[in-house]
């Protein structure tokens, strides 16, 4: 019996092995057959370089593109209407530059209401400041936005570790404690850096809640009184602002205004997009130091992870209220002032995975910027993707979707069930002939009218596979491993439905994750809508994979069972909004979902069913439209977490309201 075991157990290591050993072989010869179409394509353009010809014409080629960009500025404004309105953009710019800045204050009668307000919970916050050989201007602007604050309950702890040659920094700062009892300073004898003089500003605390502030920044006077706010209506132990990146002195001056999402962790564990200002309940740090030294430079990040990890209430105030200033070495100005800034952002991510119980994960920076990161999680086992596509004629859009599965993906467990709904032509059913020769793809019939959530739903029910993609007929693979970075996110127990990056044929954006409020309909609209490829968006959101409210149906990768679970598509949006129906199904359960922008496909949208812009299909657009905004009414008002209420909901593309 022993031996019989035995014997299995070997079998089943071979077994194992031998199927590893194919895909590893199967991989590398794909890799290599991509690296000598790279050698290829490199020799030829070298080449072209270095031809006489090519070279002697490269003045000429200069002064072409020279007149083709400016041709593209007049042809993207308009011509002369569109200048008008780019320099009509520039003021709007500015305007909103001041509107946020120093006319966002509070006038005298709301500074007067503001200070005599009686909260129940009147909570103190004590407010972390770090000093370093600071500039003495810098200095007092610091302590004026302290002391100028409407809520008054604050107590600032200021750690000196300024060399002798900045003594004036501790003359100033005690003359101010000596003025203001809620000041208190302690000059310390060396510099521990950022992270080791915060630490000491926070056993100088007594407050309730801790505030962390950078000695060359600048709060908005309401700021405090703002989270007190929050704490009393929401019971929030974690709260941060927007906030805006400042030249010369002046607040008005904005090179950035960062307005940020709400609560999202897997835009926190990319980017430390929450950054400035963060105010906490002390009893999140349970006994830990508040900054970890190993981590200095982005010893922040670290902290907002470990903290948000332990809140139950984190609350994001959709206001800008901390002023971040840009001079020469300071992050704000350029990441490269503080090179080890990025291993130690890096560090405190993998860290904080590893205590999520993620393992063999990678960790890169993207094209965005050094501390925007691309995650690339293990795929646990090899599980079977089905790939369910509706479809309807059209063999050529068909035949170009599934020859590039089959071409060009380096995930090997997959099927497609095509679901035929009612084709005529000869063309689709002769390729559906041809497709009886992969074992991978079957074809299936639904015969009722078109309605895409039931015969998406119907052919769900024909898969055996563990995760179903939702993918439109009109759609074409452009990233070899399109499949892997979806499913990477798709099998953590926390998400929901995972979306790609789609691109009409002119490589402009189709699809980068959708907001729901947004659009003339006020249902749900596609942000970063038909930006170039290139495009870094807003704050670099087009470079790292985040938290969406929901994403298309075009491309969707969902578990089964949480597809199971909430009922599928709702099959009362028949042709619209069904997608956006079902994220918002996923949410309301419990998951996350979440666009990733390294699946890459084409989305030739609309190909197949045409557009639902007039007559009868504009009516029924109008209908669904209605029925969604009645079914996600609390939803709607409430806003989507995941884009700022100051941006305007009329455009895709992150403008302001104002």
């Amino acid at each position: 019996m022993e031996t019989q075991k035995q014997n299995q157990g070997e079998k089943d290591y071979r077994d194992a092995y031998e199927k590893e050993h194919y895909k590893a072989v199967y991989l590398a010869n794909r890799v290599a057959e991509l690296e000598d179409q790279v050698d290829d394509l490199t020799f030829k353009l070298n080449r072209i370089k270095n031809n006489p010809l090519w070279k002697a014409s490269g003045p000429a080629r200069k002064c072409m593109h020279f007149v083709i960009r400016q041709k593209d500025r007049l042809k993207n404004c308009g011509s002369l209407g569109g200048v008008v309105q780019k320099l009509r953009y520039k003021a709007e710019e500015r305007k909103a530059m001041v509107h946020y800045g120093t006319e966002s204050f509070p006038s005298q009668q709301e500074r007067r209401a503001q200070e005599e307000t009686k909260f129940e919970r009147m909570v103190k916050i004590s407010i972390l400041v770090p000093l370093w050989n600071t500039p003495e201007n810098f200095l007092k602007e610091m302590l004026d936005s302290v002391q100028g604050q409407t809520y008054g309950n604050w107590e600032l702890c200021l750690a000196d570790g300024s060399d002798p040659d900045h003594a004036y920094v501790g003359e100033i700062c005690q003359a101010r404690a000596g003025e203001d009892g809620r000041i208190v300073y302690r000059k310390l004898a060396k510099n521990g850096g950022i992270a080791g003089n915060t630490n000491e500003c926070c056993r100088m605390a007594t407050g309730e809640y801790i505030g962390l502030y950078d000695h060359d920044d600048i709060l908005h006077p309401s700021v405090l009184y703002e989270y007190v706010k929050v704490i009393n209506e929401k019971n929030a132990d974690y709260v941060y602002c927007d906030e805006a990146t400042f030249k010369d002195g002046d607040i008005n001056k904005m090179i950035t205004m960062h307005f940020k999402p709400d609560y999202a962790v897997d835009n926190l564990r990319a980017n430390n997009y929450i950054c400035h200002f963060s105010v906490f309940s002390r009893k999140l740090l349970d006994g830990d130091e508040l900054f970890r030294t190993k981590f200095d430079g982005s010893q922040d990040h670290d902290m907002i992870l470990r903290l948000t990890d332990r809140a139950e209430r984190i609350v994001h105030v959709p206001k800008l209220l901390y002023y971040w200033r840009a001079h020469a070495g300071s992050v704000a100005s350029d990441i490269n002032a503080k090179p080890y800034a990025v291993e130690s952002a890096r560090g405190a991510v993998a860290d904080h995975l590893r205590k999520h119980g993620f393992s063999h994960f990678t960790i890169t920076s993207t094209r965005a910027f050094e501390t925007i990161f691309k995650i690339s999680y293990e795929i646990i086992g090899e599980p079977k993707i089905s790939i369910v596509i509706a479809n309807k004629d059209h063999a050529e859009d068909l035949r170009r979707c599934i020859s590039s599965i089959v071409e060009k993906s380096t995930w090997e467990n997959y099927e497609i069930v095509v679901v035929e709904n009612n084709s005529e032509t000869k063309e689709i059913f002769a390729y559906y002939e041809e497709l009886q020769n992969n074992p991978r793809i079957r074809v299936v019939k639904y015969r009722g009218a078109f309605n895409y959530a039931k015969i998406n739903n119907f052919g769900v029910g024909e898969t055996i596979g563990d995760y179903i993609l939702l993918l439109n007929n009109d759609t074409q693979v452009i990233t070899v491993n399109w499949m892997e970075e979806l499913l990477m996110y798709a099998q953590r127990d926390d998400v929901g439905a995972v979306g790609g990056k789609l691109y009409y044929a002119d490589k402009t954006i189709q699809h980068a994750g959708v907001v729901i409020g947004l659009g003339a309909h006020r249902t749900a609209g596609h942000v970063h809508y038909k930006q170039k490829r290139e495009n870094l968006g807003y704050m670099g959101r087009l470079c790292y994979a985040q938290n969406m409210t929901a994403v298309t149906g075009a491309c969707l990768l969902v578990k089964k069972a949480a597809y199971m679970q909430v009922g599928g598509l709702d099959e009362s949006f028949a042709v619209s909004l069904n997608d956006v129906d079902f994220c918002l199904k996923l949410r309301r359960a419990g998951y996350v979902n979440v666009f990733t922008p390294f699946a890459e496909l084409y989305h030739y949208e609309s190909a197949s069913r045409g557009l639902d812009d007039r007559g009868e299909k504009a009516e029924r657009y109008e209908a669904e439209s209605a029925r969604f905004r009645e079914k996600w009414k609390r939803e709607l008002e409430a806003g989507d977490p995941y884009f700022n209420p100051n941006f305007s909901l009329d455009k895709p593309d992150f403008s302001l309201r104002v």
